[in-house]
């Protein structure tokens, strides 16, 4: 099936798709009696459950839970990656594809970051983990008003949403390793902390560097336009 080049502009580059296994799967899932958009609501049931395992965690703090929401993480970035290629590779693209597509990131975001707050250990930690969820929506945000202005959609990071997902994941592994074995010193519980704190300061950087594309990618296209006119202009 031929892409289209807008179209695929638009989407996150993900070298994955590239990879034979996912390209199976996707295959599979198109096959099946399964649209993009049951895909993209997936996304939202898994930050639910990984909004409850940390607030469980947050009161019956047990190792295996950090285990557990680490796999949720990963499993709502599956649904991210097979709602599109099964939308767009497999032919199933619906015209809300885009709000099914869109929305409930703007949901699971939130859900899993916060839910990150639930793994701090300094008085800060919450706090944190509700500034870097509304900065990661505002990073968002920016992008799709670039799209609305007509620029290219820009993904860019260092904090776009598979940054900030992986950097979750990684920081669980951490603090699992941490509560289950004790390898590490004691002052990496304060490891989530630290991850939101960078998470925030990122999403505050990306986002400006968004602006800036915006800004600037509209400032050169009045600059092409101009240029015909005043060649005209002097005919």
């Amino acid at each position: 099936m031929d892409k289209d080049p807008i179209e695929e502009n638009n989407r996150r580059p993900l070298a994955v798709r590239d990879v034979a296994i996912t390209r199976k799967v996707a295959i599979w899932l198109s096959k099946k009696d399964v649209t993009p958009n049951q895909i993209s609501l997936m996304s939202i049931a898994f930050a639910v459950v990984g909004y409850g395992v940390m607030l469980s965690y947050h009161f019956l703090p047990v190792s295996y839970l950090l285990l557990l929401a680490a796999v949720t993480i990963q499993l709502r970035l599956l649904c991210n990656l097979f709602d599109g290629m099964v939308a767009i590779e497999g032919g199933k693209k619906t015209p809300a594809g885009e709000l099914y597509n869109d929305v409930p990131d703007r949901i699971a975001d939130p859900l899993f970051i916060v839910a990150a707050g639930f793994a701090t250990e300094s008085v800060f930690g919450m706090p944190l983990a509700w500034t870097s969820a509304i900065v990661a929506v505002l990073t968002a945000y920016v992008r799709v008003l670039g799209v609305s202005m007509g620029a290219p959609a820009d993904f860019r990071g260092p904090m776009a949403k598979q940054h900030r997902m992986a950097l979750l994941t990684g920081v669980y592994l951490l603090l699992f390793l941490q509560h289950a074995l004790g390898w590490l010193p004691n002052i990496f519980i304060y490891s989530m902390d630290v991850a939101l704190l960078i998470m925030l300061l990122g999403g505050i950087y990306t986002t400006w560097r968004r602006l800036a594309f915006i800004s600037e990618y509209k400032a050169q296209n009045v600059s092409e336009e101009a240029q015909p006119e005043e060649r005209e202009s002097q005919c």
